[in-house]
């Protein structure tokens, strides 16, 4: 497929490193300056990333609340205008077709907002079930741009640029209208990094210049762009998935950790039925977070090996100091475990972290297990996740503790090996 631009793609060419070819087929920045220090600088100040590779599909008319309850395995009919909500879309397998953030208007006007990868897909497949459903289905997507701000100085510099809205009562997971400038647009409190963070739903003709001045009247704050590699360190050190590369229509929500968000109670949704089954008879594998003895990230999709099934022996040191001792070398046996879907450098956290399915029965925190890196074995251990504030404390920071957390700075995490739930509650869609 041709490469697809956003309307931010003039500035990316002339100020990022390297673009990639991404999910949705976009072209997306790497970075502009380090992926660390645009990591840290999030953790610390105020980023802005570029989404507008997401899908914006609008659903309006008197059976919009019943089409949007019927997709979404969450529940919708309790939401108030002005709130956003995460949920997956399953099929009738109860695989996952997309995982989604649905916006109230009101009982006749919902948006969902989809993944980058299955956009297309996801908008085909509300459509097709809006048919005789009393639902408009509109796709906004080449209409809208999302620059998103993240981290703990990002409302102090949007209060210092936005009108219309006070940021200070806008709760996590609100959204209203507002003003910049001379722009209206949606500001939404969620974001992809577990950081406080916001969502500029903008027109796509006035986002260029939007972007140029928040990036100039956000100096004071230490704004700076960052590109999909740091998105990448941020949302793992979160434990958040990735469609794609962690979530396909393979995977069920309980696979995910996301089965929390399955509301049973409703007694109509697609894929229903199917998932009463997964949970019934229970998993064969589930989605974990690992930690590895490793200086370099491990690919999508390497093998993993449980310790006892790794065979060990004696080796002969050839050159060095050494030569003529023996050492033990680790080797994969056999039989995989599971296989690694994400993985990157955890820049807060100090540690070499990944994103992993494995068999159950391998899945509990603490346990040991083998990563095949390269064509080499390295050491991993399960981790209870998020690896990277667990209570959720800085995504639902009140207004007098933004500087106590950019204050705080990005303090390594304790990784225990308590057990504690796969996922914690999402701030933001996923990507």
């Amino acid at each position: 497929m041709p490469e697809r631009r956003t309307p931010f793609y003039d500035f990316h060419r002339r100020s990022a490193g390297n673009l990639v070819k991404g999910g949705g087929d976009f072209m997306f920045p790497t970075s502009y300056a380090s992926s660390l220090e645009e990591h840290l600088n999030v953790r610390r100040n105020v980023g802005m990333q570029d989404l507008s590779t997401m899908g914006e599909v609008d659903i309006k008319g008197p059976g919009a609340e019943r089409l949007v309850r019927r997709l979404l395995v969450n529940e919708v009919q309790d939401m108030e205008p002005g709130q956003l909500r995460y949920s997956t879309m399953c099929n009738e397998e109860g695989g996952i077709v997309d995982d989604v953030t649905v916006y109230k208007f009101d009982d006749e006007h919902f948006m969902i907002v989809t993944s980058s990868g299955p956009r297309l897909k996801t908008n085909r497949w509300i459509s097709e079930h809006a048919a005789g459903s009393s639902a408009y289905v509109t796709d906004l997507t080449a209409a809208i741009a999302l620059p998103v701000l993240q981290g703990p100085r990002s409302r102090a510099f949007l209060k210092t640029v936005v009108e219309g809205v006070d940021l200070d009562s806008l709760r996590f997971f609100r959204f209203a209208p507002c003003r910049i400038g001379d722009v209206e647009l949606l500001i939404s409190r969620s974001g992809y990094t577990g950081e406080l963070g916001y969502e500029l739903y903008t027109p796509a003709d006035q986002a260029p210049a939007l972007w140029e001045h928040i990036l100039q009247t956000g100096h004071a704050f230490n704004l700076k762009p960052y590109g999909v590699e740091a998105m990448q360190s941020l949302r793992i050190e979160k434990s958040l998935p990735l469609y794609g590369p962690d979530i396909s229509e393979e995977d069920t929500p309980f696979h995910v950790g996301l089965g929390r968000w399955v509301r049973f109670e409703k007694r109509d949704f697609v894929g229903r039925e199917a998932l009463l089954r997964v949970q019934e008879r229970g998993l064969e594998r589930r989605w974990i977070g690992l930690t590895l003895e490793s200086e370099v990230p491990a690919a999508a999709g390497a093998g993993i090996y449980s310790i006892a099934d790794v065979a060990t022996f004696r080796e002969v040191v050839e050159t060095g100091a050494e030569a003529g001792e023996h050492e033990d070398e680790f080797m994969p046996g056999e039989r995989q475990v599971g296989r690694v879907t994400s993985s990157a450098m955890g820049h807060t956290v100090g540690r070499m972290l990944a994103m992993a399915y494995v068999d159950t029965a391998h899945s509990w925190p603490g346990n040991n297990l083998i990563v095949e890196l390269g064509g080499r074995p390295v050491p991993a251990r399960v981790a209870q996740t998020p690896f990277f504030d667990p209570e959720n404390a800085r995504v639902r920071a009140r207004p007098h503790e933004d500087d106590q957390l950019s204050e705080l700075g990005p303090e390594p995490a304790r990784l225990t090996n308590a057990r504690v739930p796969a996922r914690q509650s999402p701030n933001g869609n996923t990507r």
